[in-house]
């Protein structure tokens, strides 16, 4: 097995597929995660998909099932993508890291941040992902994958749905992500973030379907 402490771009296959690359992560060892985690991590949909969301890392669930968003806060996802009309086979769903980063606590394993170096050693995988998807759209999810792929200066808090330019998409944009909904204190806190969650998503769908109806009107 091919090891390139720090950094993953040499496991990169050269003529990359979304296929290949699972193939060529599934060994990555570019940073120490691959050591706790169960497993690599990487993203799914369709290589056609027009929009992709990007989360922080996989969580607990998604770490044993080899599947990104698949526990609650990918439940969640799912039910919010229903309400803002977002068509849910359209949607490739990844992580900035592959791996699971947790800490234990009692017999449950709890999540941890990734650092700047775990990051950035899982980055070619998130850049070849977006090169063979070449998705519209692109939503960060959280501020961890925010910043990672807008820059440290941007901010959920106030900049979320608002969209900003970059050479990876069309649109690329943020809003926070469904764990942290999850993680309201209350039911109606819970309730109140997930409507605002759910009107972000409406409103970056909105502005992308008005956009490719413009386009296609130059067209005619």
């Amino acid at each position: 097995m091919i090891r390139e402490q720090g950094d993953a771009s040499p496991l990169v296959p050269s003529r990359p597929t979304l296929k290949k690359l699972q193939i060529a992560a599934a060994g990555c060892q570019a940073c120490d995660l691959w050591r706790t985690g169960t497993q690599t991590v990487f993203g799914e949909g369709k290589p056609t998909s027009t929009v992709m969301f990007v989360g922080e890392q996989p969580g607990n669930q998604e770490d044993l099932q080899g599947k990104p968003f698949v526990g609650p806060a990918g439940n969640l996802l799912d039910k919010a993508l229903v309400e803002a009309g977002i068509d849910r086979s359209k949607v490739y769903v990844t992580n900035v890291v592959k791996h699971f980063k947790w800490e234990p606590r009692g017999k449950r394993r709890i999540h941890k941040k990734p650092n700047a170096m775990e990051i950035n050693a899982c980055r070619p995988w998130l850049e070849a992902e977006i090169n063979v998807v070449k998705p519209r759209v692109i939503i960060c999810l959280g501020s961890t994958a925010a910043q990672a792929i807008l820059g440290s200066k941007f901010k959920v808090s106030t900049q979320r749905a608002t969209f900003v330019q970059s050479p990876l998409a069309p649109f690329v944009t943020a809003t926070v992500h469904p764990s942290s909904i999850l993680r309201a204190p209350s039911d109606d806190q819970r309730r109140a973030e997930m409507a605002k969650f759910i009107a972000d998503l409406k409103k970056i769908r909105k502005a992308t379907d008005s956009e490719a109806a413009a386009a296609m009107a130059r067209q005619r």
